[in-house]
Parts: C-alpha cells; sequence; structure tokens
C-alpha cells in the first residue's frame, strides 16, 4: 500500500484521523474511541472497492444505491474538469449555463408525459423539500390555499432535511429532532410479506387495499387541506417493498379525483435501478412531479432533481410571479456535465436493456437463499433487493429489538464486511439485508453475492 493513502498530509493514520476529526453520517463513533479501526476506502473499480489495506469487496449497494456505472469512470472525471476549466459556478438564479439547459431537456425528454419542468437540487432530501414546498405553492396559487398535508407511508424514508424528515415514516429517526413540521399523516405500505393474512394470495386485492388505505387517510384529514402524496416506486426503508399489481393504477385515480399531487420520489430507483431510467415507467404511472438524485451523477458529483408536469409549472408564468425557493449549489455546471456524461454511459453500454435483461437472473440468485430457515422472504425490483431474516419461516416471527441488534450490528454487519461485501443490514422495519450494486454487475457478479451472503447466513443461523 503506498504511504500516501495510509497517511494525512500531517503524516497522521487515516484511521486515527477519521476517528479524531471526521463526524461520519449515522454512525456510532464508540466503537471507534473503544480501538475498532475506521475503515477507509480508497479506491473502486467497476462494482469492486479497495480499503486501505488492500482488500477487495464487492459493492453490494452501490455506495449508497448510487454507482450506476460503476467506479473508476474517468470519462465522467474528465468530464467533471472540462467543465470546471470552462464554467466552474454559476447559480441558477435568474441565469443560466448550457450545463443546466442540456440537463434539464434531456431529463424532460426522458420523463413521462408533460412532465417538462427541471427544479435543480444538490440531494433527495433537497428534491423532496422541494417538492412539498412547491405543492403549497403551486394550491394556493390557483386557489385552494388550505391545501398544504402530505401523506406518506409506514417506514417510508425520504430524507434528512426538516421537511422531508417530516415526511419520512420512520418513528426512530425521528424522535429527536421533533417537533417536525406539522401536517404530515402516514398510511400502510406495500410489505406484502407482512399483509393481512386474507390478503397474502391475492396480490391484486392486496395492491387496491395498499392504494385505498392513502385515499382513506387523505379523506379522513380532508381532502381540501392535503396537497400530495408522496411514495416511492419501490419502497427503500423496511427492505425493498414493490408496489402489487393494480396498485400505482389506483392510487393515480384516487389523487385525480381528490385533487391531490401524486410525488413520485426516485432518489433510490431512478436511472436504471428498478430498469428505465425513471421508474414510474417501469410500473406504468405518471406522477405530477419526480424527484430524483444519486443515480443522476452515479455519485461522481452531487445533484438531485425535481421534474414537474406542465400544470404544476403553469401558475408561476404569469407576470410578477416567482417561486421563492432556491440552492447555490443547484444545477451546478460541474454536476451537470457529469450528469449529461453518465446518462452517454447509459446510452452506449446500454444499461437500461442490462437490467431488464439480468434482473431476473439477481432474483434467482438471491432466492436460493430461501433454504435458509433464517430468510423469510426476498423481494425487489430490478437490481434493488431486500432479504428479511426471521426466527421462524413457518410462522414468519421476527426478531425483538435486543435479539436485532445482536443479530444485524453484533453480527451480520462485522460479518458480512469480513467476508468482502459490503452492503446494509437494516432494522428500520423487521431486519433485512438490502441489496443495490452498480448496473454494470451481472450473472457471474450475482453467484459471488449470493454464495458470500450464504456462508454469512449459515452462520448467522447457528447463532439463533
Amino acid at each position: 500500500m503506498s504511504s500516501h493513502l495510509a497517511t494525512t498530509p500531517r503524516g497522521t493514520d487515516r484511521s486515527v484521523a477519521a476517528r479524531d476529526h471526521l463526524w461520519m453520517h449515522f454512525t456510532r463513533h464508540a466503537p471507534f474511541d473503544a480501538g475498532e479501526e475506521v475503515p477507509v476506502i480508497v479506491r473502486g473499480e467497476g462494482a469492486r472497492i479497495w480499503d486501505s489495506h488492500g482488500r477487495e469487496y464487492i459493492d453490494g449497494l452501490a455506495g449508497l444505491f448510487t454507482v450506476q456505472v460503476g467506479h473508476g469512470r474517468t470519462e465522467l472525471a474528465e468530464a467533471a474538469a472540462r467543465q470546471a476549466s470552462t464554467l466552474g459556478f454559476f447559480p441558477l438564479w435568474s441565469y443560466a449555463h448550457p450545463a443546466a439547459i442540456d440537463l434539464a431537456e434531456r431529463l424532460a425528454h426522458e420523463a413521462p408525459a408533460d412532465l417538462n419542468r427541471v427544479f435543480f437540487t444538490t440531494s433527495g432530501s433537497e428534491a423532496v423539500e422541494t417538492a412539498w414546498k412547491l405543492a403549497k405553492a403551486y394550491y394556493k396559487r390557483v386557489g385552494k390555499p388550505g391545501k398544504h398535508k402530505v401523506v406518506s407511508r409506514s417506514i417510508a424514508y425520504h430524507g434528512t432535511t426538516h421537511g422531508a424528515l417530516s415526511i419520512t415514516g420512520i418513528p426512530g429517526v425521528k424522535a429527536e429532532f421533533e417537533p417536525l413540521v406539522p401536517g404530515t399523516f402516514r398510511a400502510p405500505n406495500t410489505n406484502s410479506y407482512r399483509a393481512p393474512e386474507h390478503l397474502r394470495e391475492d396480490a391484486k386485492a392486496f395492491g387496491r387495499w395498499a392504494a385505498d388505505r392513502v385515499g382513506e387517510a387523505i379523506e379522513f384529514e380532508g381532502a381540501d387541506t392535503v396537497a400530495a402524496v408522496f411514495v416511492e416506486p419501490v419502497q427503500n426503508a423496511g427492505g425493498c417493498f414493490p408496489p402489487p399489481p393494480g396498485y400505482f393504477e389506483r392510487l393515480r385515480e384516487i389523487c385525480d379525483e381528490l385533487d391531490v399531487l401524486l410525488v413520485s420520489d426516485e432518489t433510490i430507483c431512478a436511472f436504471g435501478r428498478i430498469g428505465e431510467l425513471f421508474a414510474c415507467k417501469d410500473f406504468d404511472y405518471v406522477p405530477d412531479i419526480i424527484t430524483c438524485a444519486k443515480g443522476l451523477t452515479s455519485g461522481y458529483s452531487p445533484l438531485g432533481a425535481l421534474i414537474a408536469s406542465d400544470r404544476i409549472f403553469e401558475p408561476f408564468r404569469a407576470q410578477g410571479q416567482v417561486f421563492a425557493h432556491g440552492y447555490t449549489f443547484g444545477g451546478h455546471p460541474v454536476s451537470a456535465a457529469v450528469a449529461m456524461a453518465n446518462l452517454d454511459i447509459f446510452e452506449r453500454e446500454g444499461l437500461v436493456q442490462h437490467v431488464h435483461e439480468n434482473a431476473p437472473l439477481f432474483r434467482q440468485a438471491l432466492e436460493r437463499l430461501l433454504d435458509l430457515p433464517i430468510v423469510g422472504d426476498v423481494r425487489g425490483a430490478g437490481f434493488f433487493y431486500g432479504i428479511e431474516l426471521v426466527k421462524d419461516q413457518a410462522t414468519r416471527a421476527t426478531f425483538d429489538d435486543a435479539e436485532s441488534e445482536r443479530l444485524l450490528r453484533g453480527f451480520l454487519s462485522p460479518a458480512l464486511w469480513e467476508a468482502g461485501l459490503y452492503c446494509r443490514a437494516d432494522d428500520r422495519g423487521d431486519p433485512v439485508i438490502q441489496l443495490a450494486p452498480p448496473l454494470v454487475v451481472g450473472p457471474s457478479d450475482f453467484d459471488e453475492i449470493e454464495q458470500r451472503l450464504r456462508s454469512v447466513l449459515v452462520e448467522a443461523g447457528r447463532l439463533l
């Protein structure tokens, strides 16, 4: 290992400097103070990453559901350098620059129906925040100022900013930041594995039931007070809940009947994660607003976006009207240039078709794990899967909080890392392992992921 990878410019071991100075996100720091080494990732290539000791791992989570085209794409770095040397920064506050213009046109062309207006942010949380503010502002302009509330789904994660966190449906990540923004309400999600027993064998009936619960929540609050419904095409938190048949068709009907905006939060699901560039196309529905980020640049530069229909933009066209909202770095020229180069890779290498063709093989590889007693369910779509762990397959009995803590953090997280697989062991809901590798992986990678998972899960089963 090169010395420059091991130490900071001041000569400090990087793991020590990380322990002493870096405040990591969503991280328990006590183990590092007790002597555990901070993992330092120094290099990536394709679907593999390497740490500062030279150990190789499969990146089973695409960084954070983000690195769609894989690591080590020098053409993306070159696109950033070219743009930075021409125009390193300029805001979109009453001005435009070519990189943002070109990318907005391209995204509008790819989005469904009349979703033609692109508002750039720097993250998915900011895109969600923007969508809620836009929904409120829109209804004020069309003479319905009382419509300001939001309905989202149980256990759904929509971001960390105050508004996005308020829309999030995970009590545990919200508690210490309360009081949050008022006016958000929850409906059941589409976890068919935990569906009411009488609906488990009838997917279409479950889809209708779950969508109708959203409508029920809107009507309970009063449709004249609800501005928007926020849903992910495949819900992330809880372990990858795909929509049952007919779910989005019915949800679209409900939103139209009650005059509520349907927001498709595709922060994770867009840009090939499910298949199409926008996952609403995979499930054949047209939202009023799409929020996205992550895979837009494959993580090579920060960028998010809100894409709105012409109908939503129309009230803001009038003389003197302005949407009084924005971000300094939203639509940053370097990030926009990287996004254009990233989408060029998608087209040149046929990544959308690659995901469509290989998704069934990924599912088949993961479903082989169902022969293990600890594996209760394998669910997801495209290259986005969750594996739910149970104490008893027959009864679907789950773990209590203490058992989940011992299983996930006490054993699975370090064991998966030791086995050379970077993924997520999560208990926002029932305990799951989540997988979302770069879109460049193929059958041999699926088999290797399954084998590494199997070795760890077999051992986990012995510990129960």
